[in-house]
């Protein structure tokens, strides 16, 4: 995805034309990941309430992403989600590692506590 807005013109040379137009390129697509991930986080978390097999590995996942060396997460798990759930954890790792607005927490009014009592439930 290319958005050449930024002209090369003698007063600013090519390379600084290339840096405006990757940072426009990037903020494309922090707003791209960020539309369908934001959602997803949301509905995630509701998921992760839940107690089932499934809920477990989407709270599992979730905590990787807000302390990965406190709650690591083995990938291989996601392979036993549905195909909607496993879209939307791909979701949200894909806007985590390329928006990078902030902590996967932050996402939620009372979000530390929130990860908190899901860590709780991981550690019984």
């Amino acid at each position: 995805m290319n958005t050449t807005d930024h002209q090369d013109t003698p007063e600013q040379p090519q390379a600084v034309t290339d840096f405006l137009n990757q940072i426009s390129n990037f903020e494309i697509e922090r707003k791209a990941v960020l539309s369908v991930g934001v959602p997803s986080l949301k509905r995630l978390s509701i998921i992760a309430k839940r107690d089932t097999g499934q809920a477990a590995t989407v709270r599992l996942f979730l905590l990787g992403l807000y302390n990965g060396h406190r709650f690591p997460f083995d990938l291989t798990r996601l392979r036993g989600l549905d195909s909607d759930l496993f879209t939307a954890c791909i979701d949200v790792l894909t806007m985590d590692a390329r928006a990078t607005v902030q902590e996967i927490h932050l996402y939620f009014d009372n979000g530390s506590e929130l990860f908190e009592a899901w860590a709780k439930e991981v550690s019984k």
